[in-house]
């Protein structure tokens, strides 16, 4: 099997911040700087957190999430003309929901490959919507085990879709490079019988992205800006279009270095070996071996506390009073952040519809076990 050149994916997200004229000139830097894809996130803030999830710490500091993803709503004519503008600009336009409605409306405009963030990847009824669409799925594995990631994928094919690329995560605003363990990469890979790469939310512009590629990464994700100092939400540990430019050069000489030995697995081993030994000698031994980690894929150090709270759970989306029944109106399948409970996992959503509440649940809240009848 041949090696294919990693696609490189300039996740812009929000950070042009609802301004179309920010979000062309993102564009062209993605291109320019030699992106195959312009990465956004299609926000409806009631699809991602109930509104007492108040204050959340993020790059640009600690953020009323809620009212800012409230503030970065747009209609669908937004993404319309973001997808116009990619087509102008020559570079594919690629858009992530957090829910079933912001998935329905990509899907009427067209969309045929969604992203699918890491706190996203238990949210097995969004999944499930969207792998029956029939589409290719980029699906983030941050802040997941391997049975998570398991769950996940096994979900997405029963519901149809076959064209799955998973992405290795770490759900950390910067990740710890040392934490990448980019080794699971080739795992997650032979596991699960999937392309795998890497969402990079390190603060080195190469070392990750290119030592993925070394391992074999199919794609490579990281975010853009035009200038760190900007008030996106992600801004500040995203690169600026130079550094993107350098990512994408080191990313595709070592994939082509690796392309010259495609056809003869001992020799692509010790090209690997050999590229490798480089980066030793740039950064450091001990730097690159931690970097490309024991390759068991687990929860990094520096996500542990968020989880079960950045994932999705089963909260209350008003207050509950005892016998009320559970319904899509008054529950949601939502991130729990720092100061909610979290709630029960969304596998049991469609069992819990219906059930009578027996204990008043507080809005916001997760809902358990102990909630219901």
């Amino acid at each position: 099997m041949g090696i294919k050149v990693p696609r490189i994916v300039a996740e812009i997200g929000t950070s042009h911040e609802g301004d179309l004229d920010h979000a062309r000139d993102l564009i062209h830097a993605a291109r320019d700087a030699g992106a195959d894809m312009a990465k956004f996130q299609f926000v409806l803030a009631d699809e991602i957190l109930h509104p007492r999830s108040g204050n959340v710490d993020l790059p640009v500091g600690t953020v009323p999430l809620y009212d800012r993803f409230r503030e970065l709503e747009r209609p669908a004519e937004f993404y319309v003309k973001l997808m116009q503008l990619c087509d102008e600009a020559g570079i594919q336009f690629l858009c992530t929901p957090f829910g079933i409605k912001s998935a329905r409306i990509l899907q009427r405009l067209g969309m045929q490959e969604f992203k699918i963030a890491s706190p996203e990847l238990n949210h097995l009824p969004l999944l499930r919507v969207v792998a029956s669409m029939r589409v290719a799925i980029i699906l983030s594995s941050g802040v997941s085990t391997i049975a998570d990631l398991g769950e996940s994928i096994d979900a997405a094919r029963a519901a149809g879709t076959r064209r799955i690329t998973v992405l290795h995560c770490i759900t950390a605003y910067p990740a710890p490079e040392e934490e990448y363990n980019l080794r699971a990469i080739p795992a997650i890979s032979n596991v699960f019988g999937v392309p795998a790469g890497v969402s990079d939310h390190s603060m080195d512009p190469i070392l990750v992205p290119a030592l993925a590629t070394v391992t074999g990464a199919t794609l490579i994700e990281k975010h853009i800006t035009l200038k760190r100092s900007d008030h996106g939400l992600d801004d500040a540990i995203a690169l600026e279009p130079q550094d993107f430019a350098r990512m994408v050069r080191e990313v595709r000489a070592v994939a082509g270095q690796l392309q010259q030995e495609a056809g003869d697995p001992v020799e692509k081993r010790r090209r690997q070996v050999a590229i490798t030994e480089e980066f030793r000698r740039r950064y450091g031994s001990d730097r690159v071996e931690s970097v490309l980690g024991n390759g068991v894929k687990h929860l990094a150090p520096s996500e542990q506390r968020n989880y079960g709270h950045t994932n999705r759970s089963i909260h209350a989306v008003d207050d509950l009073k005892a016998g009320d029944v559970l319904s899509e109106s008054n529950a949601a399948i939502l991130r729990s952040e720092k100061n909610l409970k979290p709630g029960l996992h969304p596998r049991y959503w469609e069992i819990v519809l219906g059930k009578k509440v027996i204990l008043d649940v507080r809005a916001g809240d997760g809902i358990t076990w102990s909630d219901i009848l």
